[in-house]
């Protein structure tokens, strides 16, 4: 009896183990292939653009003020009040160039999320989905989760994700 259930203890890991299906993937891999990202990048690159020529417009009107300070800043017979101004105006429109900066790159982060996360759901339901089909207990995504070692007793599922994609 003592020796069967030893027995038992030593085998249950390894049968056990050859029921657990485990699979890799490499979302990232699937993401770069999805036409979707393509189209979402150039939306992307023209939303940058727009708030460039913003941007630009904004630092001609700040070199506008910095030429317009220039002038009076040493000349003595200028107003004290009218010199204060003038740097007052610069100061002003630096501070417009930075608030849209910040404005410009949070609505980027906005932009990138809104475009970028159905295409994510749309591959995490594909993984799931072949996950499933394949009988997979465990997929790592190897993009996401950082594995020390892949042997021959996984499969790697990134063909038949992308082919669920119709990639």
């Amino acid at each position: 009896m003592k020796r069967f259930l030893i027995a038992t203890l030593v085998l249950l890991p390894l049968t056990l183990a050859a029921q657990i299906k485990i699979a890799v993937v490499n979302s990232l891999e699937v993401f770069n292939a999805m036409p979707e990202k393509i189209e979402a990048e150039k939306s992307l690159q023209n939303h940058s653009k727009q708030l460039q020529q913003e941007y630009l417009k904004l630092q001609d009107e700040f070199n506008k003020k910095f030429a317009d300070y220039q002038a009076v800043a040493n000349d003595k017979d200028i107003a004290e009040t009218i010199r204060e101004r003038r740097l007052q105006e610069l100061n002003t429109e630096d501070k417009k160039i930075q608030d849209f900066q910040k404005s410009a790159t949070a609505e980027i982060d906005k932009e990138r999320t809104r475009l970028m996360e159905p295409i994510n759901e749309k591959i995490q339901t594909a993984i799931e989905s072949v996950g499933e089909t394949e009988g997979c207990a465990i997929v790592f995504d190897t993009a996401k989760t950082p594995v020390a070692h892949t042997g021959p007793y996984n499969e790697d599922i990134n063909p038949k994700v992308k082919a669920h994609l119709g990639l």
